[in-house]
């Protein structure tokens, strides 16, 4: 993954921002929109791409473009600061090799702790009933 190749290749639009704000919202537009086209990437190897498009397939539209949105500071740039961070973040966390579970053996020191607090438990609750006679 090269970063320079793929920050150059995103693109950034300026909307405005919705909800509350008064009459800021109606004049500036804050809101920022990503949008990265994965499959036409030069930065990324053929392999990185199919491992995306399985990790983080859910995030990209039909032809294959990542689009985020950020409005959350009343600053344009700040919030294509946000973006970036959160773009490159989504990125290397996709490309992250998840690690293999590997089953392992309940030690017997476990298993016993187990039954010994049961047994415990059984033996408190017996000393609460009333006794036969």
């Amino acid at each position: 993954m090269n970063k320079e190749i793929i920050l150059s290749e995103l693109k950034f639009k300026a909307v405005r921002s919705s909800g509350a704000g008064g009459q800021n919202v109606n004049k500036v537009s804050s809101k920022v929109v990503l949008s990265f086209d994965m499959m036409n990437s030069s930065g990324l190897s053929e392999k990185e791409k199919e491992y995306l498009n399985e990790k983080i397939a859910n995030r990209f539209t039909l032809e294959g473009i990542l689009i985020l949105n950020c409005d959350e500071d009343r600053s344009q740039i700040k919030n294509k600061e946000l973006i970036i961070k959160r773009f490159l973040n989504l990125i290397t966390n996709g490309l992250k090799k998840t690690k293999i579970r590997r089953a392992t053996k309940v030690p017997k020191s476990v298993k016993e702790r187990r039954i010994k607090q049961k047994k415990n438990t059984g033996l408190i609750k017996q000393s609460r009933r009333k006794p036969e006679i």
